[in-house]
């Protein structure tokens, strides 16, 4: 199996997602936005049926009022992603040399949805949808470089998590 779990060697427990992540053949952008879309709509979805589900499940509190909505939207929008990708990039990458790129996508998501559980359990079970995507994404990239695999990561991150930004003004308001 190739580190950029090409659609006809990708897992068979994999098969089930959209061909698309799994190539590089459209160009970053067209990448970029599919792959975005694909994480947002589920990851909503999660979250509205666990709130129905389990309503008392803690969720992440963000400080608005104490730090500003400019200084957390910097936060969440360029900070987060950036860091985040810098330390899956070189856990996913050991991963994936110990177990192969499947299992690695797996544990990575798996990995991150206990980190964000440790602040709140409710952001864990959601966050595991979304680091699944960027993981296959950054390992379908990888061949293209690093800074462009890590570059386009950082990309639909940023984007998944400018949406939560706005509804936290939305409801800051």
């Amino acid at each position: 199996m190739s580190q950029n779990l090409p659609t006809a060697e990708r897992p068979a427990y994999l098969a089930w997602l959209p061909a698309f992540l799994f190539s590089s053949a459209d160009g970053a952008l067209r990448y970029i936005l599919k792959a975005w879309a694909l994480m947002l709509v589920p990851s909503f979805a999660l979250s509205a049926l666990l709130a129905l589900i389990l309503p008392d499940l803690p969720r992440p509190d963000f400080p608005v009022e104490e730090i500003g909505f400019p200084v957390l939207f910097l936060l969440l929008v360029v900070v987060s992603p950036v860091v985040e990708t810098l330390i899956m990039a070189p856990v996913l990458l050991l991963v994936t040399r110990l177990l192969g790129p499947g299992p690695a996508v797996l544990v990575s998501a798996a990995l991150w949805a206990i980190g964000h559980s440790l602040q709140a359990a409710g952001w864990g079970l959601v966050v595991w949808w979304p680091f699944l995507v960027m993981s296959i994404a950054f390992l379908t990239w990888r061949p293209r470089g690093l800074a462009t695999a890590c570059g386009l990561v950082v990309a639909i991150h940023a984007l998944q998590n400018l949406v939560g930004a706005l509804f936290i003004l939305a409801g800051a308001r």
